[in-house]
């Protein structure tokens, strides 16, 4: 009897144990849902005509581009975590009216401008894989999209696991293409970690990849995912909470970063030199696959490419509810929100743009609202009544005030040089 007795606390105590344990580990995954929008179809073009034209030269800019990009996020879910709000309910408690309208009126844009990238990228993939036109086929991805959001009904993880299988179908085919096109050179792809530039094309191009790096949608979407977890109890639990999100987005957006780095390096080993046959689009890059690689490869990237459109879609509806519901206090129906920010992009695909000048005017789009989120989130989580012991320490409010300044300004200057040409 006595020993029943003694043993019988002993489970309780190993559960209560455990239970900060598995709280902290719900808050891992948002990062993995933020990654997407770092390999979402604009990438895929500004990174392969990187390596095609200038060979492993830019390296350096992905992974600067990319520490960044896990600074940002990692900024975004800390924010989330520290006040259970995401970042446009924080703007519209903090600002003034007029402020808040303005940022809801330039984010509807960004989130227009993302799906606009996004259904060209995923109606090219369904093109080149299936031969299936591109109105059909932005269509089909429409209702695809919709049936990846319709998880969400489910709780946030359905939606996060079909987020994260879809980005194990974009780093299977990247991974792929890279082992079958081989000729990777170590020596030259460390030379392109050292800063360096080939003329002014290169540098225009290293501003693009940077500014299609850090997409303002997700910076909303990332605080917003942490936001909705369980909120943790004290500041040991807090804290736990924190370390679980470091290491998430280190790992997701370190994902993003290699499959990105793993386009160039393809492009690279493909392209670079080999002729002047690639022409600098996707449907250009898939022959060239085909071509010089095999049908394999040809097929990693296509399929890779639909997987990106497809995910980054998603991750992009996601995002406009988050927006609206957030700066404006107002939630619609999500049919109604995706029928509504999609229309633009079937728009311009039914007028017959050429598909790589859509994904590049939808870049410059994004360029503008990258420091209405960026500069807004530094201010708010530099608050101590905000974010409580969580506050940025003055460091990390200096790097992320560079950051944006660095960011803000290689933009505009990118804009700056598509105006002129």
């Amino acid at each position: 009897m006595s020993t029943g007795t003694y043993a019988s606390p002993a489970p309780a105590a190993g559960q209560a144990a455990r239970r900060p344990v598995r709280r902290g580990l719900t808050f891992f995954g948002p990062a993995f849902v933020a990654a997407v929008a770092y390999v979402d179809p604009g990438n895929f073009a500004t990174n392969v005509q990187a390596g095609a034209r200038h060979g492993y030269l830019l390296a350096w800019v992905l992974v600067s581009a990319c520490l960044v990009a896990m600074f940002v996020q990692y900024l975004s879910a800390k924010t989330g975590l520290a006040t259970g709000r995401d970042l446009p309910t924080l703007c519209r408690d903090t600002f003034r009216r007029p402020v808040v309208l303005g940022l809801w009126a330039q984010a509807e844009v960004v989130a227009m401008a993302t799906d606009l990238a996004e259904f060209v990228g995923a109606a090219i993939g369904l093109n080149l894989l299936f031969g299936i036109p591109m109105l059909p086929a932005a269509l089909i991805t429409a209702v695809v999209s919709f049936a990846i959001l319709a998880l969400q009904r489910r709780g946030y993880r359905p939606f996060e696991l079909a987020i994260v299988f879809l980005l194990g179908v974009i780093a299977f085919g990247f991974l792929y293409t890279l082992v079958a096109a081989g000729g990777q050179s170590a020596s030259a792809l460390a030379s392109g970690m050292v800063p360096a530039f080939a003329g002014i094309d290169s540098v225009v191009l290293a501003i693009g990849i940077i500014g299609a790096t850090v997409m303002p949608h997700v910076i909303y979407l990332h605080s917003a995912l942490t936001a909705d977890r369980p909120t943790p109890d004290g500041p040991a639990e807090r804290q736990r909470a924190l370390r679980v999100l470091r290491a998430d987005t280190t790992l997701g957006l370190g994902m993003a970063g290699l499959i990105n780095l793993s386009m160039l390096c393809v492009a690279a080993a493909v392209f670079y030199g080999a002729g002047g046959g690639f022409d600098g689009s996707l449907d250009g890059a898939h022959k060239g696959f085909a071509q010089l690689v095999g049908g394999g490869a040809a097929l990693a990237f296509a399929a890779a490419l639909l997987a990106s459109g497809l995910s980054s879609s998603g991750v992009g509806t996601y995002s406009g509810q988050v927006i609206m519901q957030g700066f404006l206090r107002r939630r619609i129906p999500l049919f109604v929100r995706r029928s509504i920010t999609m229309a633009p992009a079937l728009a311009v695909i039914g007028l017959g743009v050429p598909p790589d000048t859509v994904l590049l005017l939808s870049q410059v789009v994004l360029s503008f609202g990258i420091p209405f989120a960026l500069i807004p989130l530094v201010l708010i989580s530099r608050r101590r009544d905000l974010m409580g012991d969580l506050v940025n320490r003055p460091v990390t409010t200096f790097v992320g005030a560079v950051a944006a300044a660095l960011i803000s300004g290689v933009n505009m200057y990118l804009l700056h040089q598509l105006i002129l040409a």
